[in-house]
């Protein structure tokens, strides 16, 4: 009879919950231990190892940390970074949430202007990269101005003009949820107790969507930290590596350097030339790379095919044999 007053049953469900809560909590905490804990643990391993694979590590305590900050690239990209994310972090919140305020008025149209800023949140980063690319490089080219790849100062500009715009609308969605909890009561309260429209926000609105700041305040901030595509598009760390975002140089570290000092930090591949039948597939001369750019020989005569005058011959080169890029035999 007592199990099926009200009371009774929320005190036998309360004990069912605790005595199954390992069933609701370990999936959870297990994809959270696979998907963030143990891979953050191997990542401080690693950040005290050389290696070129993960399962073949070298123990090199310090020295890691150490050229990472004797590095004049790194420094000046986490000081980029950290100066674009304060300027963005700031922009973005203070933009929607005065959006936010202005779409909760009851005015027409407010789900079509919030459709309207949240889909630039839609767009790929890379593709919005080179749309405001071409944007801003036009901008600047009608003023006289240097373009993004020719000033750092513009590709900054560029940078937080870009991230506002992709960024504000997502932020104004979680503001405006917030507001929209605010109760209407309260406000009501204020403003017959004589309270203006600056001391209901600075007194009852900001103080109860703090929830919704802290959540938009870091998402930025981790949005801004780690921006890779917009940078990478918009303007590929150029001039000379000043407009360059901390993740687009860990990237360039690990893939653009080459040589003993970097080695298990990562190698840019360099294209292998076929073979077939023992020769070069193209009929081309094969010199050196200096600065990214092939340089041919000054002398014209050098590799002249004796019999054909269109295109210069292969010199005979002792190649060393590479079983994986010979040619299959024809059928």
């Amino acid at each position: 009879m007592f199990a099926r007053l009200p009371f009774f049953q929320e005190v036998y469900h309360a004990k069912a919950i605790s005595k199954y809560w390992p069933v609701f909590v370990l999936p959870t905490l297990l994809a959270f231990i696979i998907g963030f804990i143990w891979p953050f643990i191997w990542g401080i391993y690693l950040s005290f190892q050389r290696f070129t694979t993960v399962s073949k590590t070298t123990f090199v305590g310090l020295q890691n940390y150490i050229n990472v900050f004797s590095d004049e690239t790194f420094l000046h990209a986490f000081s980029f970074t950290a100066a674009f994310t304060v300027v963005s972090t700031v922009l973005i919140n203070v933009c929607a949430f005065a959006i936010a305020l202005v779409l909760t008025r009851g005015i027409r149209g407010t789900n079509l202007f919030r459709t309207v800023y949240f889909m630039p949140n839609l767009i790929g980063g890379i593709l919005l990269g080179y749309i405001w690319q071409i944007l801003l490089n036009g901008v600047l080219a009608n003023l006289q101005k240097p373009l993004l790849a020719l000033d750092a100062k513009a590709g900054f500009v560029g940078l937080v003009i870009l991230m506002c715009w992709q960024q504000i609308g997502y932020m104004m969605i979680i503001y405006v949820a917030g507001l929209q909890s605010v109760p209407g009561d309260l406000i009501e309260a204020a403003k017959i107790d004589g309270a203006n429209d600056r001391e209901i926000l600075f007194k009852i609105k900001i103080p109860m969507v703090m929830p919704s700041v802290t959540i938009c305040t870091f998402l930025t901030l981790t949005n801004s930290f780690k921006l890779f595509d917009q940078n990478v598009a918009l303007t590929a760390g150029e001039p000379a590596n000043a407009s360059e975002m901390l993740a687009l140089n860990i990237y360039n570290t690990f893939y653009g350097r080459s040589g003993a000092q970097w080695k298990g930090i990562g190698r840019k591949g360099r294209g292998v030339l076929p073979r077939r039948r023992g020769h070069l597939a193209h009929p081309a001369q094969v010199y050196p790379l200096q600065g990214g750019a092939a340089v041919m020989p000054k002398d014209k005569n050098v590799g002249q095919h004796p019999h054909c005058h269109h295109e210069p011959a292969v010199p005979a080169l002792d190649l060393p044999h590479r079983p994986d890029l010979a040619e299959q035999p024809e059928n």
